[in-house]
């Protein structure tokens, strides 16, 4: 997936949370939404039972992550774009594996 793609689908969804601003959420509400945020990063603390840092940190974690996870998906595509290209792979071969990705 290209980063252009990335930014675009990132303004759409963008759009619909600048619509639903006008709805005010309760600081519980966003306490609650930043432990479930924080469960889903790896190596969160609040796995391990630990009290959950500010929310700035949780939201520079998860921007980390996210960066990451491009840049591996990115590499991954890269990998598997020389991988179909190479000799290594038949035709009846990269046939299958582009009807899984599609």
């Amino acid at each position: 997936m290209s980063s252009s793609s990335r930014r675009s689908r990132s303004r759409r969804a963008g759009t619909s949370v600048s619509s639903s601003s006008s709805r005010s959420i309760s600081e519980d509400q966003i306490s609650d939404l930043l432990s479930k945020l924080q469960a889903l990063l790896p190596d969160s603390q609040a796995r391990n039972g630990a009290h959950r840092g500010p929310a700035s940190r949780v939201l520079q974690e998860t921007c980390s992550y996210i960066r990451s996870l491009h840049r591996e998906v990115d590499d991954l595509s890269e990998t598997l774009a020389a991988l179909l290209a190479s000799d290594a792979v038949t035709d009846e071969q990269a046939a299958v594996i582009r009807s899984l990705l599609m």
